[in-house]
């Protein structure tokens, strides 16, 4: 009979233990256009969990996401569910087959720096001061004279 026990406990430990694996599955799924082709595969060794994802070649950039957020909140939420259950889980997301490597990114451009605080501002000239004296007296007519060069 303690056998028995032995053996409902350690599969009911086992259980527990794959909760990553169907977390990561369900997670995955979720996020991908081709949740069939979705595959998880579970090994244990001495450093802890190691999570084996393979997705469809078209899923990749969903799955590693913006400067690799997707992927970084994936670990995350997976080292959250190792803890509750006193293991390390690691996430390794394999290439996909047939996937075409992509093309190292230049760097940005260093963008002019700004100005020193301390240094003030160059003062914006409106209009007004950048017309001539000669341009100002031809442009500051009244009102009323306006109004007779438009005929009104």
């Amino acid at each position: 009979m303690c056998l028995h026990w032995r053996h409902i406990f350690n599969k009911i430990i086992q259980k527990l233990m794959e909760q990553d694996q169907d977390f990561l599955e369900f997670a995955v799924k979720a996020l991908v256009d081709n949740p069939d082709d979705v595959k998880v595969n579970r090994t244990v060794d001495e450093m802890g969990v190691l999570l084996t994802l393979d997705v469809h070649k078209d899923d990749m950039g969903k799955i590693i996401g913006r400067a690799g957020n997707t992927a970084k909140a994936l670990r995350t939420l997976l080292r959250v569910v190792g803890m509750k259950n006193d293991a390390r889980v690691n996430l390794k997301i394999n290439e996909p087959e047939g996937g075409e490597p992509r093309e190292p990114r230049e760097p940005r451009e260093r963008r002019e720096e700004a100005p020193a605080a301390t240094e003030a501002p160059a003062p914006v000239k409106s209009d007004a001061e950048e017309m001539s004296a000669e341009e100002k007296s031809a442009t500051s007519k009244s009102v009323d004279e306006a109004m007779e060069d438009l005929g009104l």
